[in-house]
């Protein structure tokens, strides 16, 4: 594979033959380790490595790639390192089959989680973060097929 040429995986690009499709672009400090940790740690398909590097990730797509200056389809726009912080505003969400065989598989190839899983009725969910800090929550559901919803806290705003 030469400098300007990679092998990419037509047949996985999010490339959508009739409406739309979700991905998520993440900006990252290296791109190999967080290739590495998407496709070998959380058992994603590369479809191209990088410029930008794509990683098919069950039934969606992580595309990563470092910061970066304006571009004329966005002026005045800078794509800068996400800031590792227990402040954050969003995050991804993975919802597992099984948390528990999730949580010991991930752990073993690398992953850093916060906590272990937790019951919460509802669901049973933990959260671990990528190479650059990313928060990723992992759930699954359990109550809530029953019809059991999350305990509304004193703190949550009316409807």
């Amino acid at each position: 594979m030469s400098d300007d040429r990679q092998s990419i995986d037509y047949d996985n690009l999010p490339a959508p033959d009739q409406g739309i499709l979700v991905t998520q672009f993440l900006t990252v400090r290296s791109v190999a380790a967080s290739r590495e940790f998407y496709s070998e740690v959380l058992g994603g398909q590369i479809v191209m490595q990088a410029n930008p590097c794509m990683v098919k990730l069950a039934n969606s797509w992580i595309i990563m790639n470092p910061g970066g200056g304006p571009t004329p389809d966005k002026p005045g726009i800078n794509l800068v390192d996400h800031e590792r912080s227990d402040e954050v505003s969003s995050f991804m969400n993975l919802r597992v089959a099984d948390i528990q065989d999730c949580y010991d598989r991930w752990r073993a190839t690398g992953a850093e989680f916060v906590t272990e899983p937790i019951d919460r009725g509802a669901e049973i969910r933990c959260y671990m973060r990528d190479p650059d800090g990313y928060l990723i929550e992992v759930g699954q559901a359990t109550g809530l097929l029953e019809g059991r919803l999350a305990k509304i806290r004193p703190e949550d705003p009316p409807g």
